[in-house]
């Protein structure tokens, strides 16, 4: 088997700065596979162009990056989308342009229970502002993608779902609505393009990083009960699951945040969820589409 087997393969992520994007795009390009990075603001500009030399030099890949609003889906997927054609060329002009890996990482956040105490009732504006970002953007971006696809079925297409979508998580009407129909979506679009595509959704549960260690012991309480039914999520100052943070620093602040503040249950880490995404885009995987695949330390199990 092939240390490299995405040689000369490109990949597009979107949401790929940080987070759960970055980790997948790291994933891919030890991989050998070039890539597009999508991003979104520009205050993540600095950060991609510094991703993309890291990955560059480190693993001899092509890597370049777009800033695409994805609020404005269908000028997002064009923008997106010509980026890749543009990039692609300028490395294999020879050949048709093809995109071979594809992951719908990017999405917003939202957390208002209806007619909630502190944010008052869900607005339509809400619910629309999730949903051009999180289903929108991606159905009109795997469609722009899917006449570029390979023609032997070995394309791969990832969405990120999330756990919400079907634990019936409270304060989650919007969030959880739109991942379910990103799951739906997976479906239908392993049908339409079986012949192109494998097309798979993970779903993950809470992760560690700034976003989630700063919610505060509010969210984390609402999150509990979930989590302490995640078997994987029993935490006791493990020495591997500590060597998976970065520093003395930041060893210190997860172990006191999971112990005082989250019940002993921890997050799971980017790259644990990473390496989920990476599995469904291999060779290996190709009996595998229309899926939804558990990455949550158990929090949600399933075999359909």
């Amino acid at each position: 088997m092939s240390a490299r087997p995405y040689d000369g393969k490109l990949g597009i992520v979107t949401g790929g700065s940080r987070g759960i994007g970055a980790a997948v795009v790291r994933r891919l390009a030890a991989k050998g596979c070039n890539l597009l990075i999508a991003y979104t603001s520009p205050s993540s500009e600095q950060p991609t162009q510094a991703l993309i030399s890291e990955l560059t030099s480190t693993y001899q890949i092509q890597a370049t990056l777009v800033q695409a609003d994805l609020s404005s889906p269908t000028a997002a997927s064009a923008t997106i989308l010509q980026a890749a054609k543009d990039f692609y060329a300028n490395y294999n002009a020879s050949s048709p342009f093809r995109v071979d890996i594809l992951i719908n990482n990017a999405g917003v956040s939202s957390n208002q229970t209806m007619n909630d105490p502190q944010k008052g009732a869900i607005q339509a504006e809400e619910f629309e502002r999730v949903y051009a970002v999180n289903v929108l953007a991606p159905l009109l971006l795997t469609q722009a993608v899917a006449p570029f696809l390979p023609k032997d079925r070995s394309g791969r297409i990832v969405s990120v779902s999330s756990v919400s979508s079907s634990i019936g998580y409270q304060g989650q009407s919007v969030y959880a609505g739109s991942k379910a129909a990103v799951e739906a979506m997976t479906r239908t679009w392993s049908r339409e393009l079986a012949s192109r595509a494998t097309v798979n959704c993970v779903n993950p549960g809470p992760a560690w990083g700034d976003m989630y260690a700063e919610a505060g012991e509010t969210f984390w309480k609402i999150n509990q009960p979930y989590v302490d039914a995640a078997p994987l999520a029993e935490y006791d100052g493990e020495e591997d699951v500590l060597a998976q943070l970065n520093g003395h620093a930041e060893r210190e602040r997860f172990d006191k945040i999971v112990r005082e503040g989250m019940g002993g249950r921890r997050p799971g880490f980017t790259k644990e969820i990473a390496g989920t995404i990476d599995m469904l885009c291999s060779e290996e995987s190709g009996w595998t589409t229309g899926s939804v695949i558990c990455a949550n330390g158990g929090m949600k199990m399933s075999i359909a």
